[in-house]
């Protein structure tokens, strides 16, 4: 019964420990506002700045997990190359030692008496914790109801941190705890039990909290110690590394480089350590700790280890590049924005034709994201979904740079027929970028018929394949008008397009019966229609882009009045294409 108070009242200490952190750092970060990752994404631009920044940045926010998950994030979407990164990943490590320091402050018992007995931790923490219920209660101000999260962070974490040594104190009687601890001092089994415990709880400032909780029975020595602390350091990248499922490459390595830093320390300086004590016997091995003297090795270990592997930060560099190699379709994708150069923008025709290239090759991918989406209907894959998203952020980052790109390339004299040009890729981008998104759209659909495992009736399957085919060819024949410039294909969209939106009215309207006779289910009805919603905007899309040909070339820029001009008057190569399609797509 003893044992089991003990574990809960540990459990509890730990969770409100966990709790005040959350707060605290929460606070911290809401205070700095994006200042912090201003300063990351600016100020990084060589190793020793950049270890200086993770440092002083993970001091502050209280956190190395949240440091590096910024920081892939910035790598995985172009802002910082992944050799800025390294830097600020080592940094963090250091600056996560801080915690232990902080926590130090909770093991002041002010047991002098007099004024002294006002710097105990339970007098400061109910002092901070009321000044914080007054900031966050009576101020209006964002800025101090956020430094009052601050102190009731800080309050509750110095809270739990008292009951987790309060739970503990017994086990310094306890042979079994203490011949349990003793036999963590083999230094795998200590580095084994460090790893598992740290990936638990994904925080290696609370393992290091508890590791100082423990240590105020007098059970824990150096040797049990370090090999634990070792294993912390390891075990804190499983967050890191879980961050980094499906971004980019460099994201991927920019997260190994965390498990790197204290892996690489663990082995080098474990195996140093071990082998001179074989020879030497150091005399503090023996040392019983307390919590002053592990956060004291905690950051010893950590400085002493990013210090050495700050001189071979370029070997790491390409150490990491050889295990996690370059996809070539991501440098396919850097090569086209490496086309975008701006010393090409005192070169307008350059410049003019490079972005045509880039647009070509943003419209091929959003084609063949639309096409892998779609295949996903008919046998749904997790990885070839999380591909469909990561393709479509590629388009977003396609539309981004082009945009940026292209108004700069306004500011120069063009002439009459660069202008065209240019305005044509500017009206354009915005269709090509929506289509990707409607493949993404497309693919959640497809999700959603998986996870409720939906099937639709033998009509409606073969419905859905004829209006497929329709929107594909749309897109192809959108594509290749675009690409080759040919006027002739672009004048043969918009009847496709009509045809594509007749389709998706009666398509609906049939579906509609089906579901009132009971050969499908309500549920069916709501993907079906989500479906050629998608379909009928891809087909609006297409004509957006074929009509930005036709009213350019014209000189003219009027796309109601072309539609309406091109239907009113019965235009008669519009009518016979549109006979056409409907005699190739009658369902």
């Amino acid at each position: 019964m003893e044992t089991i108070k003990i574990i809960v009242s540990l459990l509890g200490g730990v969770a409100l420990f966990l709790f005040g952190m959350s707060i605290m750092g929460d606070g911290l970060k809401k205070v700095a506002g994006n200042k912090l990752e201003i300063i990351l994404w600016k100020l990084s631009s060589n190793p020793i700045k950049g270890i200086l920044l993770g440092t002083g940045v993970t001091a502050v926010i209280q956190s190395s997990s949240a440091t590096t998950v910024m920081v892939i994030g910035f790598v995985n979407s172009g802002m910082m190359k992944f050799s800025q990164a390294i830097g600020i990943v080592m940094g963090s490590n250091i600056g996560t030692s801080i915690t232990g320091w902080v926590l130090c402050m909770s093991y002041i018992d002010g047991t002098a008496g007099g004024i002294a007995s006002l710097l105990s931790t339970a007098t400061l923490s109910a002092i901070i914790a009321l000044i914080g219920v007054v900031l966050r209660m009576f101020s209006k101000k964002a800025t101090h109801n956020y430094i009052g999260s601050i102190m009731l962070g800080f309050s509750v974490l110095m809270f739990g941190m008292q009951q987790m040594s309060g739970a503990v104190a017994p086990l310094k009687e306890s042979e079994v705890f203490i011949n349990t601890l003793t036999a963590f001092s083999n230094p795998l089994l200590g580095i084994l039990i460090g790893i598992v415990f740290t990936a638990i709880l994904q925080s290696s400032s609370a393992s290091i909290g508890i590791l100082q909780a423990l240590s105020v029975t007098g059970a824990i020595n150096f040797s049990t110690a370090l090999p634990i602390i070792m294993g912390m350091g390891i075990g804190a990248a499983a967050p890191v590394l879980l961050s980094s499922i499906g971004t980019n490459t460099n994201g991927k390595r920019t997260a190994l480089i965390y498990l790197f830093n204290d892996l690489a320390g663990a082995i080098v300086w474990g195996t140093l350590f071990y082998t001179i004590n074989a020879f030497v016997h150091f005399d503090f091995i023996d040392m019983t700790m307390n919590p002053v003297t592990i956060a004291l090795v905690n950051s010893v270990l950590r400085i002493g280890n990013i210090t050495v592997l700050s001189f071979f930060i370029p070997y790491i560099e390409k150490l990491i590049c050889l295990i996690i190699k370059d996809n070539p379709e991501e440098l396919e994708d850097v090569k086209d924005f490496d086309m975008l150069e701006d010393r090409f923008i005192d070169h307008p025709a350059i410049a003019i034709e490079q972005s045509r290239l880039a647009v070509i090759s943003m419209a091929k991918k959003a084609r063949k994201n639309v096409g892998r989406a779609m295949s996903l209907l008919a046998e749904f894959d997790a990885k070839r979904f999380e591909k469909v998203q990561r393709k479509e952020d590629v388009i977003d980052k396609y539309e981004d740079k082009l945009g940026t790109y292209l108004v700069k390339l306004t500011a120069v004299e063009l002439q009459r027929g660069q202008n065209t040009q240019v305005s044509l890729i500017l009206h354009t981008i915005g269709d090509f970028e929506r289509i990707g998104d409607h493949a993404v759209n497309i693919a959640e659909v497809a999700q959603e018929i998986s996870d409720k495992k939906l099937e639709f009736s033998h009509e409606a399957t073969r419905e859905l394949k004829v209006i497929r085919k329709a929107v594909l060819d749309i897109l192809d024949l959108t594509l290749y008008a675009y690409t080759e410039n040919d006027m002739e294909k672009a004048y043969q969209v918009e009847p496709l397009e009509e045809v594509i939106d007749t389709l998706c009215y009666e398509l609906k309207a049939r579906h509609i019966s089906r579901v009132q006779s009971g050969n499908c289910t309500l549920n069916q009805g709501f993907v079906f229609n989500d479906l050629l919603g998608n379909y009928e905007r891809i087909a609006d899309y297409c004509s957006n882009i074929a009509v930005a040909m036709i009213e350019l070339q014209a000189a003219e820029f009027d796309t109601h009045q072309y539609l309406s001009s091109v239907k009113e008057h019965d235009n008669a190569n519009f009518t016979k294409l549109y006979e056409e399609y409907k005699l190739k797509y009658v369902i």
